[in-house]
């Protein structure tokens, strides 16, 4: 770069520029270069080890799965643009992936990390480097296991800040908040969880709910043996924080609540939102919320309470509350009993609607007016028979629990990943045949759903889109056994979410009610319990994308499909290579 300095002004002093005024020009360039380069995009490399470590929870110890041997797992803090390099050691005793959930893995597809998705599981005593970059996303997102139920344990913060020198945060009028507080919601369990979900996938029973909620992995003071090891979070009167919540419980969807202050909404997913101000907030499993509080109430302590939205009737749910506490100085005074939130009941929908519908986008919304595939796509809850031969199943009325999306229950392959499929052209591994529209029409939110739909068809299907393509998904809930709020994610993908309703989607009067303005980007939207969700994206990233239900129960079930997104023209448009390491199945 000074060589083009040097050769810029050699050109300028042949027509006649002072000395002088080279000699200004030169430094004032050379300065330039410099900040420029301390604004380059840099690489990160973390070492993951998947081992097992000792903990005591309610009253009893546990070997769990974690990452460094640490949970929740290290939180990983860089700028946007920035590229990560992270090598995971599995010295467990499972076989796992990791997802960076949120994450757009442009062409990079094989570092997503589900399971025979896009790559084969990292099996023990083996490694797999992830390589991918974070551009054009700002804000929280996370990473967790995607192989069975190890995300209980191996989960953590992937925090994305503006790069310096080149943009800053777009609230609190750009006065970086005091302090960033990650704040990690979760659930547990006194028993292992893969054992939990093994003993349900093989009786085809429910699996059993979390004995605790938690906030940074401890279940707080409402818990037995459990008060000394509450989360705190030390504040100063005064002062802004920006609280970084990630819902990382499997199944339950959160209501939270801060005693006594007013949360300000600024993100959600790693996209910012216009500043909304609540006493609670509404986050479903797999997304993320980013709020400013100020903390301008008298010296003392406050929970922080959280605990279930269960929208389903009449299915169990952990009913339990998880608190921390936000501990403005230890005086005398201030060491009386925490003042604790009030919050919404647990089936609330009335609050969460609220909640939801008032996430508008910080800016206006870029996105195509045309829509080249319209999609229709029902997601819910089913039974399959109790298969010839078995002794009895543990599902209502002898049946085993499913789950699909437009009647396709999906089964992940055993032998190859579905992306080293694609890209290897291995035939009988999947079909591109996922339906555009449920295969039969039906009033989805009746009260009695004919039993004559309540069994899915298992496939391991993908929807085949051109590059380039705009797509208008509609998601619709059925009340096939249990309606209820269902949080879909799609991998490789942020969304604009247009509108969301009850009942049945009318596209001749539903239609008017989509926000094209300011709607909010996620990349996991709540699709409500007997109700509906349209959002739409430009299909612009190459590779296999899976989209799933993200209560982990339901995905066990099949409520999951994947987008093929074909290469565009060039190898900007076209997915990479897959790495040299990639593991095998």
């Amino acid at each position: 770069m000074q060589a083009a300095v040097a050769g810029m002004i050699m050109s300028r002093s042949s027509r006649g520029i002072s000395s002088c005024l080279l000699f200004i020009i030169s430094l004032a360039l050379l300065v330039l270069c410099s900040q420029l380069q301390l604004a380059i995009a840099r690489a990160q490399y973390h070492e993951f080890v998947i081992k097992e470590a000792a903990v005591t929870r309610l009253c009893r110890k546990h070997s769990i799965m974690t990452v460094n041997g640490q949970f929740p797992g290290p939180a990983v803090e860089m700028s946007e643009g920035d590229s990560l390099i992270v090598r995971v050691i599995n010295r467990g005793s499972y076989n796992v992936t990791v997802h960076w959930h949120g994450v757009r893995q442009m062409r990079t597809g094989w570092s997503d990390g589900p399971e025979y998705v896009t790559q084969c599981p990292i099996r023990p005593g083996r490694s797999y480097t992830y390589r991918f970059t974070v551009a054009g996303q700002e804000g929280t997102l996370w990473w967790h296991a995607h192989s069975s139920w190890l995300r209980a344990t191996v989960h953590g913060a992937l925090v994305v800040r503006p790069r310096a020198g080149v943009s800053a945060y777009p609230f609190n009028a750009g006065k970086p908040p005091a302090r960033e507080i990650p704040i990690l919601l979760g659930e547990w369990w006194d028993m292992n969880p893969i054992d939990v979900v093994r003993t349900a996938t093989r009786t085809g029973a429910a699996p059993n709910i979390s004995d605790a909620l938690t906030v940074n992995g401890q279940p707080g003071d409402l818990y037995k043996c459990s008060s000394k090891d509450t989360a705190t979070f030390p504040v100063k009167s005064g002062e802004t924080n920006l609280l970084r919540f990630i819902n990382a419980a499997l199944n339950t969807e959160l209501f939270v609540s801060l005693a006594g202050h007013t949360m300000t909404v600024v993100g959600a997913d790693a996209s910012y939102t216009k500043p909304y101000s609540t006493s609670v907030l509404m986050i479903a499993p797999g997304q993320t919320t980013d709020v400013l509080v100020t903390f301008d109430q008298p010296p003392g302590r406050y929970y922080l309470a959280a605990r279930a939205y269960a929208s389903a009737q009449g299915v169990p749910f952990d009913n339990s509350t998880t608190t921390a506490i936000f501990d403005y100085g230890a005086t005398s005074s201030s060491r009386s009993s925490p003042a604790m939130p009030t919050l919404p009941a647990y089936n609330d929908t009335a609050t969460a609607t609220t909640f939801t519908t008032s996430l508008r986008g910080l800016r206006k919304a870029e996105m195509p007016s045309r829509v080249d595939e319209n999609l229709f796509f029902t997601v819910g809850v089913g039974l399959f028979n109790c298969s010839r031969g078995a002794q009895s199943c543990g599902g209502p009325n002898n049946t085993r629990f499913a789950a699909s999306i437009n009647n396709v229950s999906f089964v992940l392959p055993s032998t190859v990943s579905i992306l080293q499929a694609h890209y290897g052209g291995a035939q009988g591994v999947f079909t591109a045949d996922f339906p555009a529209n449920p295969p039969l029409q039906f009033d989805y939110t009746a009260q009695n759903v004919s039993r004559a739909l309540w069994q899915p068809v298992p496939g391991t299907k993908v929807y085949r889109l051109k590059y380039g393509a705009a797509v208008q998904l509609v998601l619709q809930g059925t009340n096939i056994f249990a309606a209820e709020n269902h949080p879909i994610h799609i991998h490789g993908y942020d969304f604009y979410i247009l509108a969301e309703g009850f009942g049945n989607f009318n596209a001749a009067t539903d239609t008017a009610k989509f926000n094209l303005d300011d709607p909010p980007m996620r990349n996991t939207v709540g699709v409500p319990v007997n109700g509906w969700a349209v959002i739409r994206f430009v299909a612009d990233n190459p590779g296999v994308w899976l989209m799933h239900c993200h209560l982990d129960v339901h995905i066990t079930w099949g409520l999951a499909m994947a987008f093929l997104v074909e290469d565009g023209v060039g190898e900007l448009q076209s997915l990479e290579a897959p790495p040299p390491d990639l593991p095998l199945c």
